[in-house]
């Protein structure tokens, strides 16, 4: 987290002033910039230290820059500057003043149908831009969509899009992100095509739809398998609210042969837009229009006509085969028979002597491969299975089926053993705390939780952590903990925002009117200027903001009317001036 703060503050070749942490991701970390030739804020992201020099994640980089500088669309994130120096390395964005569409899901669960639809026709807008370039974008997922306050959407992240005749990126797990979202092609390492991005672009509108993700397991590996195979749930049965034509819209998406999908964007918008205008219109199918058109023809014909046709056609086959399949399964049957009591006779059974034995109690024993021979020997059929368990050793048996005392009878000779079920302890599960630092702290405490870690979060304002997200951990990242221990979370509220009165500046000249601002951790705002028979030549005659009013210090500006004088004593014609650039104690540049 140190590494990163360096940055805040520091002015990147010379124009991009960094101003705040506000993202970051496996490689790479996004800053709040203020552009000072272009006079506007930015979004910096940058490489982190530690894979700066990685040629693959560079290459990544590179790709991203390319790709996005390709692109002009509303629905797609601009890239204005790129740098890829040897100590440096840096792409300048459009800032985006949203938050990603998997918080927003997150927050509000369900997503209603309207909005479903806006959204995906917002990216498939993108995506339609994209794919007339010959760019495929291969990582649609919610953390890459940016939702803004007025609720129009954002593409980002193309660093591992598929460029036009050019090199396609390695996708390792990091490039990949999620293999929750990618199509079956992608999964199996298949050529790709755009039809690839709608296929996850499907996924994501399951997930609006019904709040839950069509494919989930415990390994990466076996979601990447079942994209490749496995059918969804059709999202109406988890969400019976869902139009049936957005669901078969949904599932047209989704669909695992590429040729059965929609062909395009385009295509796929079009339905979406007729859905949209008519939420209650279902679409025809293929199967649907046949079964219709043969009910047509044939109106008073059944289902079962097929049955009986086949019924009819057996009935006319001659009886010799089927009665020469009975004879043949009859000498089978007898000439087993007889094979089995000629063995038995030449085989005599062997006299076994059936016994009873009794259970020991074996709870918080000590177990070894000795034990369980001798356990065996005593008519035993010993199964273990083996968990963690902090509150036992390792090799401790916790657990055992049938319990100590019980009588069971068995059969050596004949191998008819009592099964004895055994749980033995592992010892306490060892796990060592990764850096959360900069992460969500809502996701990093599921994680933990899930890996048996008890969770407790503290919350305080913080200088440059954006709010909701981790500053740091208690115990630090590398610590090495037990399943049970409990992990402490620092999360920011962001920044603290100190507050100041504004001061009377009335009848004050310029010069006392900004030593009063920087005093009080003011801006200098719009400045115009104007005759005056009340107010002497110099002096302030009226302010943007009332005296005494309560504003947030280092973020307000106040704007001055300034006396000429009376009209006629002085030539020079009144002037605006425009706010002056200030530094974040309000001095002005330059002072």
């Amino acid at each position: 987290m140190e590494s990163l703060e360096k940055y805040v503050g520091h002015v990147f070749d010379r124009r991009y002033k960094i101003l705040k942490i506000i993202g970051i991701g496996g490689m790479a970390v996004v800053f709040e910039a203020y552009d000072t030739v272009m006079k506007r804020m930015v979004a910096v992201k940058m490489l982190k230290d530690e894979i700066a020099n990685d040629t693959q994640s560079v290459k990544r980089f590179i790709n991203e820059s390319k790709a996005v500088s390709m692109l002009e669309h509303p629905n797609i994130v601009s890239i204005y500057d790129v740098s890829v120096k040897d100590d440096l390395k840096y792409i300048v964005m459009e800032r985006v003043e949203g938050i990603t569409l998997k918080n927003y899901m997150n927050k509000k669960g369900v997503l209603d149908f309207k909005e479903v639809v806006s959204y995906s026709e917002q990216i498939l807008r993108a995506l339609e831009h994209a794919h007339s370039k010959g760019i495929i974008h291969r990582d649609i997922k919610p953390q890459n969509i940016m939702l803004l306050k007025n609720g129009k959407i954002k593409v980002t992240d193309f660093g591992i899009a598929k460029l036009p005749n050019a090199e396609t990126v390695t996708m390792t797990d990091k490039a990949i992100g999620t293999v929750f979202y990618i199509s079956p092609e992608q999964a199996s390492g298949k050529k790709i095509d755009p039809r690839s991005d709608l296929y996850s672009l499907g996924v994501l509108m399951y997930e609006m739809s019904t709040g839950t993700l069509p494919f989930n397991a415990e390994s990466p590996v076996s979601v990447a398998l079942m994209q490749v195979s496995a059918r969804p749930k059709p999202p109406r049965e988890i969400n019976p609210t869902i139009p049936q034509g957005l669901e078969q819209i949904i599932l047209g998406a989704m669909e695992k042969v590429p040729e059965k999908r929609f062909q395009s964007a385009a295509q796929m918008l079009k339905l979406l837009t007729h859905i949209k205008n008519n939420p209650s219109y279902v679409f025809k199918t293929k199967k649907t229009d046949k079964a219709e058109q043969k009910n047509k023809l044939n109106p008073k014909k059944e289902e079962v006509n097929e049955q009986e046709e086949v019924i009819i056609k057996r009935r006319s086959r001659s009886m010799l085969p089927i009665i020469a399949g009975v004879m043949s399964a009859f000498l089978l049957v007898l000439g087993l028979s007889g094979a089995y009591l000629i063995t038995k006779l030449m085989n005599p059974p062997v006299q076994t002597e059936t016994k009873t034995v009794t259970v020991k109690y074996l709870l918080e024993h000590f177990y070894s491969e000795e034990l369980k021979a001798e356990l065996e020997a005593e008519g035993f059929n010993v199964l273990v299975t083996y968990e963690f368990n902090k509150d036992y050793s390792e090799n401790t048996i916790i657990e055992q089926t049938p319990e100590g005392g019980e009588r069971r009878k068995v059969n050596i000779g004949e191998n008819q053993l009592c099964d004895l079920e055994l749980v033995v302890s592992k010892g306490a599960e060892v796990l060592k705390l990764r850096d959360y630092t900069v992460s969500e702290y809502r996701v990093t405490k599921l994680e933990l939780e899930n890996m048996g870690i008890h969770v407790k979060v503290e919350s305080d304002f913080h200088p440059t952590m954006m709010s909701g997200y981790i500053y740091r951990t208690e115990p630090a990242a590398g610590t090495t903990l037990v399943v049970g221990d409990t992990v402490t979370l620092y999360v920011s509220n962001g920044p603290e925002i100190a507050y100041t009165q504004v001061p009377n500046f009335k009848n004050m000249t310029e010069a006392e009117a900004m030593d009063t601002l920087i005093q009080y951790k003011l801006a200098i705002g719009k400045v115009t200027r104007e005759y005056n028979d009340d107010v002497e030549k110099g002096r302030i005659i009226s302010q943007s903001i009332n005296p005494y009013t309560e504003v947030p210090q280092n973020e307000t500006r106040i704007g001055f009317v300034v006396s000429l004088g009376k009209k006629g004593e002085d030539t020079t014609v009144p002037v605006e001036t425009e706010p002056v650039e200030t530094d974040e104690n309000g001095v002005p540049a330059g002072i």
